[in-house]
């Protein structure tokens, strides 16, 4: 097989990071006006069983293909390729009905153990989306493998708006028709397959070629060997991808289950998480615009990595660090000072507020996690990683109901924040020391950097309780007004501290979205 340029690569990596921003922006903000539409039961209901199709998403979506596409790029001849794609997609095929229906078979089961069997419906729902996986994995990864990543991105793009629009068409029917919440959330997890089908679409020529090429004798130590190779290395880059979802799905069944057992009410407990899962939005949104930002300097670390240049891959992962670092300390706490404000505007009350802070911490591990995943991948450290992820969700389930009992929903946000933070710091140590000295200890980076998003902070909390005093929460548009100004003030005041403290070099200023103009911008006004 040829190499393709370094700059097919890039253009590659390009288009599938902008697929993924749009897909994950779309995946964060629907949930804004499914909550509004269905009441804190209603989107309790959705989210219980969310994790399940997240965990389906990631599989097909990111998980098996990356690996898949590292099998394909292997192959020496176009003969081995659709081999080894025969071989994957027989091996796809056991792995998705084996989860079909061990969750379909045993949807009451994982209802009650969710606390909820009338979430059953719903679990059947979303099992069928499992059926599609072995063409959308086998598919992308046999396109991103010959560097064809189109079909991949508008797959992805496409799933997301079918999905999307079926799940807010069936919460407007829901409040008009007056339907029962889990009648609502049957189809709105239904949702998942009918976009698989519409995602499908973009690999029915792959199907055809994949029929056309079966070979005629199959080679059943090959298949084994292939298969040990999707368990191990295969499950090592699922586990990778579906962390978070990982994270969300111990909630599911112990957040709501949690709080019955501390005395309070079944029902109230349903409406309790689903507050709790206001923080799904508010965290994705933040973690987009962190990892956005670093992701700009992703080409240049594929680049040194490449070229094997040690000096240039040092000083680009030390950006990138840098970079979302910043970014996601600033997104967190700037939304922390204003959490109130954001709640109403969003959700239409205050409810669980405190509870939204403190998830919106792991905005911080969680960008953390995604740059330190780059660099370790980069450096051929992906399995140490594995350690670090089993960690971390060995604290989450190790700890998470007893917070819940006794903090309440508070309890939930804080075990999720020590998990991500366990997971960074586990995948901070693996990254070389040198890095990390450059980053962390150089020109007391860190220190400057609390320092100043500790002035944002107090300056965007305090003016915004007093604009409040002033115009009142009463309604969404002062909300909004009090929320746009209090970012205007917040993002103001931190991008200049960062270019009067150095935070940032000018190359870095220079590489980032509008970093030019935002750059000439704070020189006018930092005068």
């Amino acid at each position: 097989m040829n190499n393709p340029s370094t700059k097919s690569v890039m253009r590659g990596a390009m288009v599938l990071s902008l697929a993924s921003l749009i897909a994950k922006i779309l995946s964060a903000i629907y949930r804004i006006p499914l909550q509004n539409l269905v009441g804190n039961t209603g989107f309790y209901v959705y989210q219980q069983v969310y994790p399940i199709y997240g965990i389906g998403m990631t599989f097909a979506l990111s998980g098996f293909p990356i690996f898949i596409s590292k099998i394909i790029a292997e192959q020496p001849s176009e003969k081995e390729r659709w081999r080894i794609n025969f071989y994957s997609f027989l091996i796809l095929v056991i792995i998705s009905i084996a989860f079909f229906l061990a969750i379909f078979c045993s949807s009451h089961l994982i209802a009650v153990w969710m606390g909820d069997s009338q979430l059953t419906p719903l679990l059947k729902a979303v099992s069928f989306m499992f059926l599609f996986m072995p063409l959308l994995a086998a598919g992308r990864g046999y396109y991103q493998g010959i560097y064809d990543v189109v079909p991949t991105a508008l797959s992805q793009v496409v799933e997301q708006f079918v999905r999307v629009a079926v799940i807010i068409a069936v919460a407007v029917l829901a409040t008009k028709l007056s339907w029962n919440v889990y009648f609502m959330g049957k189809w709105a997890m239904a949702s998942s397959s009918i976009a698989a089908v519409f995602s499908s679409l973009f690999f029915l020529q792959f199907g055809r070629k994949l029929l056309a090429k079966i070979p005629t004798e199959i080679d059943f130590k090959k298949l084994g060997h292939l298969f040990k190779r999707f368990v191990i290395e295969g499950g090592l880059v699922c586990l990778m991808a579906s962390m978070i979802i990982l994270l969300q799905l111990v909630d599911s069944f112990t957040v709501k289950n949690g709080l019955v057992s501390s005395g309070v009410s079944n029902e109230a407990a349903k409406g309790l998480k689903g507050v709790f899962d206001r923080a799904q939005p508010l965290v994705q949104l933040g973690v987009v615009i962190a990892t956005s930002f670093g992701a700009a300097l992703l080409p240049s670390l594929t680049r040194a990595v490449q070229k094997r240049n040690q000096v240039e891959f040092y000083r680009s992962a030390v950006s990138l660090i840098r970079v979302s670092t910043i970014i996601s300390v600033a997104a967190s706490l700037g939304m922390i000072a204003i959490m109130p404000e954001i709640n109403v505007l969003l959700f239409g009350d205050t409810s669980g507020s405190s509870s939204l802070a403190i998830y919106n911490l792991s905005i911080i591990f969680s960008a953390l996690i995604f740059v330190y995943n780059s660099v370790l991948q980069s450096i051929n450290r992906l399995r140490a990683t594995f350690f670090a992820v089993l960690a971390g969700l060995l604290v989450k389930i190790a700890l998470n109901s007893w917070f819940v009992q006794r903090m309440g929903i508070n309890g939930a946000s804080i075990v999720t924040v020590l998990s991500l933070m366990t997971v960074a710091i586990a995948m901070g140590v693996l990254v070389p020391r040198q890095i990390n000295q450059r980053v962390y200890v150089k020109d007391g980076f860190i220190f400057k950097l609390i320092f100043g998003a500790g002035i944002m902070t107090i300056v965007v909390g305090s003016f915004a309780t007093v604009l409040t005093k002033i115009l009142p929460l009463t309604n969404r548009a002062v909300t909004m007004l009090n929320v746009i100004i209090s970012i205007v003030i917040g993002v103001t005041i931190f991008a200049v501290y960062v270019f009067k403290a150095h935070l940032l070099s000018v190359r870095e200023w220079l590489v980032l979205p509008y970093g030019k103009q935002a750059l000439k911008f704070i020189q006018r006004i930092g005068k």
